[in-house]
This record gives structure tokens, sequence and C-alpha cells, in this order.
């Protein structure tokens, strides 16, 4: 993108700047469709405080706006008062502007990026939420019977633990990018990236039972009975819905969530959950930190480290497996 012009004014300047940043994620730098959406909410919610406040002049904004901002997003609260959003919904939201103020300044369109040097509040990094690995085989055999949406079911879940893709990932796939002879699928990832993943045999099988018995059913029952047009815009995708049309990230997620309530685990689970448990036991039984960021496509090994973490109940028990006073009875005779 070649550099404009700088632009001054009002809300029209300020408006026009934001197409334009738009206009980069969406092309440049290629995001999917969920990471822009969330660019655009932030975005909108910073426009409107800045119109709140009459600071819609681009020119004029500086650090001391984007801090006050900052600011107004940690005191937001709820009916109870309770605080409205977590250090990690401010910090993803100051991302959003910090993007916006560094596209404008390294396009030319204004002089300065008053967002470079406020602070982002300090976000606990927790340990990712996974399952043990007797709690991801209660999920898997949760899925009973043979039916068409029985089948779908049980090889999305089987998917989601031995590749470790997201659920976007997941009902994103097509037929083209299967290669179950080779055992690998290609994903198509964040920011349009291509990667290659493998299949275990479990995962593979599940697949191979659903894409034969099960979704021929699925597409050829689509509408019947039902003054409803078989869908066949998505006739390549993978996992298929009832009405024979590519199936949604919201009902993969109900799917899951639906599952692990029928074995206690509702409480557990996340939308990333079977992502988070494949990773984690991956990097438990030994494999090396590097492999497991190609296979969950990560661009920054950072991303990829907070796997390494030993959880307190791990750390316990090599405790207590280890240290020679660990267990031993305290008391003397």
């Amino acid at each position: 993108m070649n550099a404009a012009a700088p632009v001054s004014g009002g809300s029209s300047a300020l408006d026009q700047l934001l197409a334009e940043h738009d206009v980069w994620l969406t092309v440049e730098r290629g995001l999917a469709q969920n990471s822009l959406a969330a660019y655009r909410r932030d975005l909108r919610r910073y426009r409107q405080f800045l119109a709140a406040r009459g600071a819609l002049d681009p020119g004029a904004i500086g650090e001391g706006t984007v801090a006050s901002y900052v600011a107004y997003l940690q005191s937001l609260t709820d009916d109870d008062g309770a605080t409205l959003l977590a250090p990690s919904s401010v910090a993803r939201a100051l991302v959003a502007v910090r993007s916006f103020h560094r596209f404008c300044a390294a396009e030319g369109l204004l002089p300065a990026d008053p967002s470079e040097d406020v602070g982002a509040p300090r976000v606990p990094q927790g340990l990712p939420k996974a399952l043990d690995e007797g709690e991801v085989e209660a999920l898997l055999g949760a899925v009973l019977g043979d039916t068409p949406t029985a089948l779908r079911d049980r090889a999305m879940l089987e998917l989601l633990y031995a590749t470790g893709i997201r659920i976007s990932e997941l009902v994103g796939l097509d037929r083209g990018d299967l290669m179950l002879e080779d055992a690998v699928l290609r994903v198509l990832g964040k920011g349009n990236r291509e990667r290659i993943v493998p299949v275990g045999r479990s995962a593979r099988a599940a697949l191979d039972e659903y894409l034969t018995t099960g979704r021929p059913s699925l597409r050829t029952s689509a509408g019947r009975g039902r003054n409803v047009p078989r869908r066949t815009a998505d006739g390549a995708a993978v996992f298929l819905n009832a009405r024979g049309g590519r199936i949604s990230r919201q009902a993969c997620w109900k799917i899951v969530n639906h599952t692990a309530s029928r074995v206690g685990l509702a409480d557990r689970i996340s939308p990333h959950v079977l992502r988070h448990s494949c990773a984690t036991h991956m990097i438990d039984h030994g494999a090396d930190i590097r492999v497991v960021q190609e296979l969950l496509g990560h661009a920054s090994l950072s991303t990829t480290q907070v796997y390494t973490r030993v959880s307190p109940e791990r750390l316990r028990a090599v405790y207590e497996a280890a240290h020679p006073r660990a267990r031993r009875d305290a008391r003397r005779s």
C-alpha cells in the first residue's frame, strides 16, 4: 500500500482512516473473519469513546487520549458493580487501537503513533485449560450409535484431539484437504497460512467411517420430507449439517459442549479444550516444542511455550515421587 498524504479534520477523516485500516487488515494482513470481527468491534468502541469526548480529529489524538481510553475500559462495570472487562480483554482492545495508529503512522497518514508508549494492563499467564488423558477418553467415548450425525460428531471430536486444529479450521476443511492415505490433512489457519498436519490412527478410522457412511447419508437425506431445498454450495465441505451444508463453528462448539455434558465435563470445556489437551499431552510425552508449534500453527514459539509450564498437579506428583522425604512419615518414635 502506497503512502498517502496526511489526513486531517474531524469525524469524516477518522472514519476514512478506519476504513483504510480495515482494508489493510483484510487484504494485506489477510486476517481470518473472526479476527477481523474482533478488530472491528474493538475499533467501533474506540470511535464511540472518541466521539463522546469530541476527539474525532485524528491528527489531535495524543498519548493521553489513548491512555484515557485504556483507563476507561478498566473502569467499566456491570449492574452489580463488578469489573466488566478482564485484563486480557482490555489488552486485546489496545492491540486493535495500536494496530490502527501504527498503520496510520507507517503509511504517512498521520505524523506519529500516539499509542506507542501506552502500557497495556498486565495479563496473568495461566496454564491452558486441558483435560487429562482419562477425561479425553471419556469424552471421545461419549458419542454412541452409528447414525450419520453420531458418526460425524465422533469424527469431529477425534480429529480435534488428534490434530490440535481449531474449531474454525475443522469446519473449514474440504474433501480435497484430506490426504488420509498419507495420514495427513491440509489446514488453512490464521492469516491464510497453510500447514500440513498428521492424523493418528483412531482419528483416521473415525473419519473414514463418517466419510463412507455418515456424510453420504447427510447429503442425500438433506431436505427430505421438508420444503427446504438441499444446500449444495458447500458440497466440498467435509463436515455437514442436517441440511447438507457446511456445519458452522457455533454448531460444532455446541456438539463438543453437549457431548461433554454427558460425561460430567461441561464445566471443564472451552472451544479450544481439545486443542489445549492435544498440545499438553504431546509435551508431557516428550514431543519437541517446535514440532508442537508447527502442529498448532503458532506464528511465534512463545505462544507454544505456555504448554511447557508444569501444572501444579504434575509438579506435586513428580515431587512426591522423587523427593526422599516428601512422603516419609514425619513422626518420630
